[in-house]
């Protein structure tokens, strides 16, 4: 008999406090439902060119929140990072759901600009990792624009190879039409990437 849904995709419980390479320590954590408001700030706070290639308008508070009553649906994991009372990074776990799909996951990650290039994205995948393992998935993917190009250079060095590029096929949130990459790879790949990257670094990781 097949599994259903809730028996699979109840979501881990993640509260772990990190370093990152300049020596802060935050924590990556669930996201919860009270965390509408400061989800909220986040993404108001983001630059308008990291905005730009988002997949919704998150300047919007009723799509901020519909990510925060979510939750609960087993079709997303959604992860922060904290520093005090602020979220400074997201990164979600989209599953695919049942059928031809069961096993594979699709991630996403946002960082602060005053956080970016201190190991935080990688960090946080490393945590959307270990939720795709308990969650049993063989492979992710990650969907980027043309214009992406640091999220793209990122995934690269995380082990995802580009398989398929569509020409102009979705819009960006000025509404021109943008390329769309989509990435893959292996579970196991990606971890050996990660663990490459993290012993290669002076991250310490508090479990």
């Amino acid at each position: 008999m097949e599994a259903t849904t809730t028996e699979r995709r109840i979501a881990p419980r993640v509260d772990k406090r990190v370093s990152l390479k300049d020596g802060r320590e935050l924590t990556i954590r669930n996201m919860r439902p009270n965390d509408f408001e400061r989800s909220f700030d986040f993404f108001c706070e983001l630059p308008e060119e990291d905005r730009r290639y988002l997949r919704a308008d998150v300047t919007r508070r009723e799509v901020v929140e519909r990510r925060t009553t979510e939750l609960d649906s087993g079709r997303v994991d959604r992860l922060v990072a904290v520093v005090e009372d602020e979220i400074v990074a997201d990164g979600s776990l989209e599953l695919q759901g049942h059928g031809w799909g069961d096993c594979i996951g699709e991630i996403r990650l946002m960082v602060a600009r005053p956080y970016q290039h201190l190991g935080l994205g990688t960090l946080l995948a490393r945590e959307l990792y270990y939720l795709g393992m308990q969650h049993k998935l063989d492979r992710i993917v990650v969907r980027v624009m043309r214009p992406q190009s640091r999220a793209h250079r990122i995934m690269k060095r995380l082990g995802f190879k580009e398989e398929f590029l569509i020409p102009e096929h979705v819009r960006d949130q000025d509404g021109a039409w943008q390329d769309l990459i989509i990435m893959r790879c292996n579970l196991n790949d990606l971890w050996n990437e990660m663990e490459s990257l993290v012993e290669a670094s002076d991250w310490r990781w508090h479990r």
